[in-house]
């Protein structure tokens, strides 16, 4: 499934993010004296409208399974192991 992150939809959700002083008596055994919290407001318009966006994408990208499995089956296709390892170690960091 993709999501546009683009999507005007997406541009409605707003995040509130503050750091809140909070008392030691209300921290109940925590030795921090900050919170960190965020909060998304969203009407339901606005998650009506990305549920159906994300429903109406396929799963599956069929036409380039297609083309990558007939390069796989042709010996078309190599797989460069440096650019592989650079894609494994970009995803580990987000």
């Amino acid at each position: 499934m993709k999501i546009d992150v683009n999507s005007p939809v997406l541009s409605q959700l707003t995040t509130d993010r503050s750091t809140k002083q909070v008392s030691n008596s209300s921290l109940a055994g925590t030795r921090d004296s900050t919170e960190d919290r965020t909060t998304f407001h969203s009407d339901s318009a606005s998650v009506q409208a990305l549920t159906s966006q994300a429903m109406q994408s396929p799963a599956v990208r069929q036409n380039k399974v297609d083309a990558l499995s007939q390069s796989v089956k042709s010996g078309e296709y190599k797989a460069d192991p440096t650019e592989t390892a650079g894609a494994i170690l970009d995803s580990e960091v987000e």
